[in-house]
C-alpha cells in the first residue's frame, strides 16, 4: 500500500511525444535467400528489394532497392562475400557493393524473358544465369561480357551449379524437361544428360569431384558418378523435396543416427520436418519430431529451402509461411526462428515480467510470440481457424487467446520463455471475437462472440501455481461458468475493470454496455455513438469507460449515471482501439487511417498525431512502465513506440541554456571588442540583427572598413553563406544598406565568381539585391544632385556677399 500511495503522490507527467524506437517489418516474401560465408548476415528477396539482415539480432541492416521497383527474380552471392548479383522483371542485372550498400554497375540480361536462377563460380569471376527462355547465359564479372549462350534446354532454366572444381570448367543445369545437363565452358557444348527423375530436379549437392546428390519433386534422390555419368543409387523419401543438404563426414552426428562413415545426406520438403538419410542403405536415420499436431494439414508448413552455414555450425531452413528457422548442425535442434512475413496483424500485446517479448495474432491458425532482444520468434500451434483478439494477464505470464474455430486456449511462459498452452475451452455458436482477462489475479476471462453472447470462463487454481502449471502434460477443458446474451449484433469488444468487478461491452448494435462480473447481470447502457463500437475501456483510476467507435469519435461515460463526460473528435476514420496512458490522465487511440493520436482528457486537446502505419491499426497496447506503446497493423507491420517526451524537454532545456550561455558570450565579446569572435557566434545562433550590430561597431571604428574586411575574408563558407543571406534582408531597409553593401563589396572583391556560384541560395540573394541595390543606388543619385544644387546655392550666396563688401569699401 505504501507504494502504491507514493506512485499516487507522484505528479502526473503528461506525455507529449512518441518516437518509432524499431520495427518488425516483412523482410522476406518468396524466394530464396543466402547467408554470408562467416554466418553473419542473412539476404532475402522482398519484393523489389534485397534485405539484408544481422543473424544475431534479426535487425534489417539496409535494403537493396532496384531503381525501376520492378520485383527481383533471382539473386546470388558471391563466394568471396563481397558482391551482390541480382536480376529483376525490367530484365536488368545488377552488381552491388552490398556493404556500402551501392550499385556498381547494371546491364542489360540479353535474356528476352526473366532470369530465373543464377550462380557464382568458386572464384567469383565468373556468373551463370538461367532463363525463362530455355537458354543459360555466362558471364565474365572481370571484364563485363557475356562469354556463353548455352542453348538446349528445355522451359524454365530454374536451376544452375557450377562444379566445385573449377580447372573442369562444367556447368550443371536443371528446366523443366527434368534432366540434369552438364556444360563444358571450354567448348560451350552438354556433354551430358543425367536422365532420372520424374519431376522438377530442387538441389544439387557435390560430395567429391565425382559424386553428385539431387533432389526432386518426384519424391526421390539420387545419387550419380560424374566419371560414368550414371545413377549411383535411387533413396526414395516419400515426400516432395524442395533441398538436400550434404552432411560433413568430418563431425559428431550421431544424435542424428550417423553411425558409420559414408555419405548421409538431410532432406527438406512438404512434411516440414528435416530427415537424415543413409546413402548407403537409402534409409532413413533420424526425423525430427513433429512441431505441430498431426490432425493439421502441414502443407502451409512445407519447407522450400535449406541451408548449411558452416561457420555457425547450422542447418537454415526456410518454410512456405516465410520463417526462417536455425537448427543446431549436430541435434537438429531449434536455435532461433525469424518471421519474414506476418500477413495483417490484428492483435498485439506485451508479454513477459518485464514485457521483454510481445505476442503477436496475424491472419492465420497460429500466434508469434517475439522476444524484442533477439528478435526470435515461437510458432504456437493449436487453434485451427484465425485467431482473432488475444489479453494477457497483469503478471505478463499467462494470456488468452480467441479464434474463428469458436474456442479460446491460455497460454503459459515458462522462465527460459518457452510459451505453451495450458487450457482450452469450447463453448460459443460462432468465431469468438473479442476476450479479455481479470486484472487483479488470474482468476477468470471473459469473452465475446459473433453469436452476440458474453461467457465468463474460470481458470482453475492448477494453471496459475508454477509448480502445477508445469506439471501439466496436455491442456485442461475450461467451461464457462456464465452464458448472457449481450446484443443484437457482433460484439467486437470486451473489458474487464481494474477491481474484477465490472464488464463492459461495445458492439456493432452502436451500445456499450456494463455488466456485473459476478452474475454477467446488466447494468446500465451507453447510447450516443452513431455508429459500431470497436473498443472499450475502463480508466485504471476513475470511475469512467472510453469507447471508441467508427463515426471516427471517442467518448468518456460516468459510470454512476451512464452519462457522456466528454466526446473527442479529430480522426478521419474509424477508432479502432483506444488504451489509457499517463496514469489515466491521458487517451492513445489508433484508426483505421493508420494514424495514432494521443489526447489530454483534462483539456480535451489532441497533443499529437503520429503516423507509422499505412493500414488500419488493430493492434495498441502499452507496457507495465508506461515509457513505451506497440501498435500491430493491417501492413504487416508491428510498430514499437519510445515515450521521448522527457527526452525532448531535457534536450529543449539543453539548448535554452546553451542559448543562455551564447548570448551572454556574445555580450561579453562586443563589449571586449573582439569583433571576429562575436560575428562568428551571431552567425550560429542565427541572429541577423546582432550580425548587422557587429559590423556596425566595426564599421564605427578608426579604420572601420579594413577591420571589417579582415573579419569577413577570416570567415568559413558556411558562415559567408550565412552573411550573404543576412544581407539580403538588411539591404532591403535604407538604414542599414550601407552595411549591407560594404559587406557585399568585402564578398565580391575576395570570392571569385565561381566560388560565389557554389554559395548555396546565390541565385535567389543576387534577385533579391538587384532591386533594392538599384534603388539605394537611384536614392543616392538624386541625394547628391540635391547636395550639388545647395553646393551651387551656397556659392552664388557667398559671390553676392563679397560683392557688396567690396561696393561698401569703394
Amino acid at each position: 500500500m505504501a507504494d502504491t500511495d507514493a506512485a499516487a503522490a507522484e505528479p502526473v507527467r503528461f506525455k507529449s511525444n512518441y518516437a518509432v524506437s524499431r520495427k518488425i517489418e516483412p523482410f522476406y516474401k518468396g524466394g530464396r535467400i543466402q547467408i554470408s560465408r562467416d554466418g553473419k548476415f542473412m539476404f532475402c528477396p522482398c519484393g523489389s528489394k534485397v534485405n539484408v539482415l544481422d543473424v544475431e539480432t534479426g535487425a534489417l541492416l539496409h535494403s537493396l532497392q532496384q531503381e525501376e521497383e520492378e520485383d527481383v527474380t533471382a539473386f546470388v552471392l558471391s563466394p568471396d562475400d563481397e558482391v551482390l548479383l541480382t536480376s529483376s522483371r525490367a530484365l536488368l542485372l545488377r552488381q552491388w557493393h552490398w556493404r556500402e550498400p551501392r550499385c556498381a554497375r547494371a546491364w542489360r540480361a540479353l535474356h528476352p524473358l526473366p532470369v530465373a536462377t543464377m550462380a557464382c563460380d568458386p572464384t567469383a569471376t565468373l556468373l551463370a544465369t538461367g532463363g525463362c527462355d530455355s537458354t543459360i547465359k555466362v558471364w565474365d564479372m572481370v571484364k563485363h561480357y557475356c562469354t556463353h549462350n548455352l542453348k538446349g534446354s528445355s522451359g524454365v532454366v530454374h536451376l544452375v551449379e557450377f562444379h566445385p572444381d573449377i580447372s573442369r570448367l562444367q556447368l550443371f543445369s536443371s528446366s523443366m524437361d527434368y534432366k540434369i545437363r552438364i556444360w563444358d565452358l571450354n567448348s560451350s557444348k552438354c556433354v551430358a544428360v543425367l536422365d532420372g527423375h520424374f519431376s522438377a530436379v530442387t538441389s544439387l549437392a557435390f560430395a567429391d569431384g565425382n559424386t553428385l546428390l539431387s533432389s526432386g519433386r518426384d519424391k526421390i534422390c539420387m545419387v550419380w558418378d560424374l566419371e560414368s555419368r550414371e545413377s549411383k543409387r535411387t533413396i526414395p523419401v516419400y515426400e516432395t523435396v524442395e533441398a538436400a543438404v550434404l552432411l560433413p563426414e568430418k563431425g559428431d552426428f550421431s544424435q542424428l543416427g550417423v553411425k558409420k562413415q559414408g555419405l548421409h545426406f538431410v532432406t527438406a520438403g512438404s512434411k516440414g520436418i528435416l530427415r537424415v538419410w543413409e546413402v548407403a542403405s537409402a534409409g532413413c536415420v533420424y526425423a525430427q519430431p513433429v512441431p505441430f499436431a498431426p490432425r493439421e494439414e502441414p502443407s502451409e508448413r512445407s519447407l522450400c529451402q535449406c541451408l548449411w552455414v558452416p561457420a555457425r555450425g547450422e542447418l537454415v531452413t526456410v518454410s512456405l509461411e516465410h520463417n526462417v528457422m536455425f537448427y543446431e548442425a549436430q541435434t537438429l535442434q531449434l536455435r532461433k526462428q525469424l518471421a519474414g512475413y506476418n500477413e495483417e496483424v490484428l492483435d498485439v500485446k506485451f508479454l513477459g515480467p518485464g514485457d521483454s517479448h510481445i505476442v503477436v495474432a496475424t491472419n492465420s491458425p497460429q500466434l508469434k510470440v517475439f522476444e524484442l532482444a533477439t528478435s526470435h520468434c515461437q510458432i504456437l500451434y493449436g487453434h485451427t481457424e484465425t485467431i482473432m483478439a488475444l489479453d494477457v494477464f497483469r503478471k505478463g505470464l499467462m494470456f488468452v487467446t480467441c479464434a474463428k474455430d469458436r474456442s479460446i486456449r491460455v497460454w503459459r511462459m515458462g522462465k527460459a520463455g518457452r510459451v505453451v498452452c495450458v487450457a482450452q475451452g469450447l463453448g460459443h455458436a460462432h468465431g469468438v471475437g473479442a476476450v479479455a482477462c481479470s486484472r487483479m489475479k488470474e482468476s477468470f476471462v471473459v469473452t465475446s462472440s459473433q453469436d452476440c453472447t458474453i461467457k465468463i470462463w474460470n481458470i482453475p487454481e492448477s494453471l496459475t501455481s508454477k509448480a502445477k502449471a508445469a506439471s501439466i502434460s496436455s491442456p485442461e477443458t475450461l467451461h464457462a461458468r456464465v452464458t448472457e446474451k449481450g446484443h443484437n449484433k457482433d460484439i467486437n469488444s470486451v473489458a474487464v475493470s481494474p477491481n474484477d468487478k465490472l464488464l463492459a461491452t461495445g458492439s456493432q448494435d452502436r451500445l456499450a454496455k456494463l455488466w456485473s462480473c459476478s452474475d454477467c447481470s446488466l447494468l446500465g447502457v451507453f447510447s450516443g455513438h452513431r455508429r459500431g463500437i470497436w473498443c472499450v475501456q475502463f480508466s485504471p483510476v476513475d470511475q469512467v469507460l472510453a469507447t471508441s467507435s467508427a463515426d471516427g469519435t471517442l467518448k468518456l461515460w460516468g459510470l454512476r449515471d451512464f452519462s457522456c463526460l466528454k466526446t473527442f473528435e479529430g480522426h478521419d476514420a474509424s477508432v479502432l482501439k483506444i488504451i489509457f496512458v499517463s496514469r489515466g490522465a491521458q487517451l492513445l487511440s489508433s484508426g483505421s487511417d493508420g494514424l495514432l493520436k494521443l489526447w489530454t482528457i483534462k483539456t480535451n486537446e489532441c497533443v499529437k498525431t503520429l503516423d507509422g502505419h499505412e493500414d488500419k491499426i488493430w493492434g495498441l497496447h502499452s507496457n507495465k512502465q508506461d515509457d513505451m506503446v506497440v501498435t500491430a497493423s493491417s501492413d504487416s507491420c508491428i510498430t514499437l513506440w519510445q515515450d521521448v517526451t522527457e527526452i525532448e524537454e531535457k534536450e529543449a532545456q539543453a539548448k535554452q541554456e546553451e542559448q543562455i550561455m551564447k548570448e551572454q558570450e556574445l555580450s561579453n565579446l562586443l563589449h571586449e571588442h573582439r569583433y571576429l569572435r562575436a560575428l562568428g557566434l551571431a552567425i550560429s545562433l542565427d541572429r541577423p540583427h546582432t550580425v548587422l550590430m557587429v559590423v556596425k561597431a566595426i564599421l564605427k571604428e578608426p579604420e572601420g572598413r579594413k577591420h571589417l574586411e579582415e573579419n569577413i575574408v577570416r570567415l568559413r563558407k558556411d558562415q559567408k553563406e550565412a552573411v550573404l543571406a543576412f544581407l539580403v534582408t538588411w539591404n532591403t531597409n535604407s538604414r542599414n544598406c550601407h552595411e549591407a553593401q560594404a559587406v557585399l563589396e568585402i564578398l565580391l572583391k575576395h570570392e571569385a565568381p565561381d566560388s560565389l556560384l557554389q554559395f548555396s541560395g546565390i541565385k535567389p540573394a543576387v534577385e533579391s539585391l538587384l532591386p533594392y541595390t538599384e534603388r539605394h543606388f537611384q536614392r543616392l543619385s538624386r541625394l547628391l544632385q540635391a547636395s550639388m544644387f545647395i553646393d551651387f546655392m551656397w556659392q552664388h550666396m557667398r559671390l553676392g556677399d563679397t560683392a557688396q563688401q567690396d561696393n561698401g569699401t569703394l
